[in-house]
């Protein structure tokens, strides 16, 4: 009865943290992704400067460069050039 009940205890408790890092691995992707997002936001208005074009750098447009990649930069370019 002992070991039974250890057994249930080791397997609730690999049960519970594999229901935490789940939600935690996803976090860290889109924080790692954001971060990228922002490196290639910062090299696009870098570039930009030379043509009188800049991207605003704020928590919106980071996470949609780093959610979208390539085409979520292209979106933003767009946008800024034909709606900003």
């Amino acid at each position: 009865m002992k070991y039974i009940l250890i057994i249930l205890l080791i397997i609730l408790i690999f049960t519970i943290i594999k229901i935490f890092t789940l939600p935690m691995r996803i976090l860290i992707k889109l924080a790692v992704n954001s971060a990228i997002g922002l490196l290639a936001l910062i090299i696009v208005n870098a570039i930009g400067q030379n043509f009188d074009f800049s991207i605003a750098i704020n928590p919106i447009t980071v996470i949609i460069a780093g959610v979208l990649g390539v085409p979520g930069i292209v979106f933003l370019a767009i946008y800024t050039y034909y709606f900003v």
